[in-house]
């Protein structure tokens, strides 16, 4: 049966022009629908990386299958550390609050990150301890299986989302999804509808804070120009000029402190 196959494979190969690339294509046709032959078997039996075993209501994957899947899995963290906690809301009132201050590249992105970061932990810790709680240690404990461990975990973070959105967000997101339920808790709303709605709730959030802390500062730059045009001074930067007052006023006021406390009180814990 396998020299069928070989004398088939010549013939297809001998009528076609680009025989190269024709025959890397065939070649890997002919191995994926070869399983039954004995020399697809010993192909994929010689690959131990892609091992599955099944003992019961267990699934074993090979050590370097779990490492493949665990990358993959860290890949995408970024984004849930952006889409489902309070990251997105306090990196752009940063962001926005040092455009403010005109002070350019200072604090340096780095140093906002970590800001944001450290305060998104902090905002986060009762979510991230009823995850532990509730998910990691009984699925360390081999009490509950994976499934239901990250089953958890989401609807606590579900449920934080939920208490952070706006309704009319969430009933947007419903309509555009064409689900007409009404959700009488936080664990009937679907993650498709819940995270969408989070993220344009904390954009808009983001955006109005920003736009109360830009407005004193704004104050500043519009009076130090009015001086330098009665002055006759057109060619002076009110810039120049107005970062050193709004900087005073800043460190005056407490203005890191305030904004830190400001932000963190906006959130409602999960």
């Amino acid at each position: 049966m396998i020299l069928d196959y070989i004398h088939f494979y010549k013939k297809l190969i001998s009528k076609v022009p680009f025989k190269f690339p024709f025959k890397i294509f065939v070649f890997l046709i002919f191995v994926i629908f070869s399983s039954r032959l004995a020399m697809g078997e010993e192909l994929f039996d010689g690959l131990p990386a892609l091992n599955v075993s099944s003992d019961g209501n267990q699934t074993q994957y090979s050590l370097p299958l779990q490492i493949l899947i665990l990358m993959s899995a860290l890949t995408i963290l970024p984004s849930l550390v952006l889409g489902m906690t309070s990251f997105t809301r306090i990196i752009i009132v940063m962001s926005i609050l040092r455009q403010a201050l005109g002070t350019q590249q200072t604090p340096p992105n780095q140093v906002l990150i970590a800001i944001s970061l450290f305060l998104t932990f902090f905002i986060m810790a009762p979510t991230f301890n009823k995850v532990y709680d509730e998910a990691a240690v009984p699925y360390m404990n081999s009490e509950i299986s994976a499934k239901k461990a990250v089953n958890t975990a989401g609807e606590q973070l579900k449920n934080f989302m939920v208490k952070n959105t706006r309704k009319t967000d969430l009933i947007m997101f419903s309509d555009l999804a064409g689900d007409q339920a009404k959700y009488d808790e936080p664990k009937d709303i679907p993650f498709r509808i819940a995270l969408p709605a989070f993220l344009t709730s904390e954009l808009k959030t983001a955006f109005q804070i920003g736009f109360l802390l830009f407005l004193p500062f704004l104050v500043i730059d519009m009076v130090i120009s009015s001086i330098l045009m009665s002055l006759g001074m057109m060619m002076l930067s009110p810039m120049l000029i107005s970062l050193p007052f709004k900087l005073l006023l800043f460190v005056l006021v407490d203005g890191w402190a305030m904004t830190v406390g400001s932000l963190v009180s906006t959130f409602s814990a999960g």
